[in-house]
């Protein structure tokens, strides 16, 4: 079933239904503007390389809150065009029409490609020959349903990519303490409350915060 008529559809399920019932519909799935923001933006890959970095370092700062907020920040600096797109796809429509079917139907197209840019073909290819007896003529014709879970897979394997790799300096200088530790013979001193300030004093020195942040951002240009 093409896009077309996939809204025609929804349009008239819509159009029959109680008003009630439609301004609940409604309700209901600007609901789920949270989920849609977590799991169909950067913000998935910064709050799981964030957390893996808190992690690797050993401590619980800062609070969750902050990083959070941070990931926040980050996904709309970094997706900042993209929902402008979304915003001027969708209002169009909307004002020309007062069908809003159609403008989270037409506000959609930037997310859509955003998200097939980062996902793997693999992934994605899983996902349409599940659901499709016959393979889409054009990326157009793949609903949003089809591309978000293969790009919230494709999101999770690289910020565990790039998790494994910030963890990677952080377990070597555990290492390094506790085999020091081991030859001066403190077998009953915590090796983690040793290596602590010095990987503090390491991610300080390098400049850890900017060069994680950076990365990441650079990762979707």
């Amino acid at each position: 079933m093409c896009a077309a008529q996939r809204l025609k559809k929804m349009e008239s399920v819509l159009g029959n239904m109680n008003p009630v019932l439609q301004m609940l519909t409604v309700m209901s799935l600007f609901s789920l503007l949270p989920f849609a923001f977590c799991c169909m933006t950067c913000f998935l890959r910064f709050t799981i390389v964030f957390s893996l970095l808190k992690t690797a370092m050993g401590v619980q700062v800062p609070p969750s809150i902050v990083t959070i907020g941070l990931c926040m920040i980050l996904t709309f600096y970094t997706m900042g065009g993209v929902f402008e797109k979304m915003y001027e796809k969708g209002s169009i429509p909307y004002q020309k029409s007062q069908n809003l079917i159609l403008a989270i139907e037409e506000g959609s197209k930037p997310l859509k490609e955003f998200m097939m840019k980062q996902t793997r073909e693999s992934d994605l290819a899983f996902f349409v020959e599940l659901k499709r007896k016959t393979p889409p003529k054009s990326p157009e014709e793949l609903t949003l349903w089809e591309i978000a879970p293969a790009y919230i897979l494709s999101e999770l394997k690289v910020a565990f990519e790039i998790g494994f790799v910030v963890f990677v300096p952080f377990i070597v200088l555990d290492l390094v303490v506790a085999n020091i530790l081991l030859a001066l013979g403190m077998f009953m001193l915590s090796p983690t409350i040793i290596s602590l300030p010095f990987k503090l004093l390491i991610f300080i020195a390098v400049d850890g915060w900017a060069l994680i942040v950076q990365g990441l951002v650079q990762s979707y240009n």
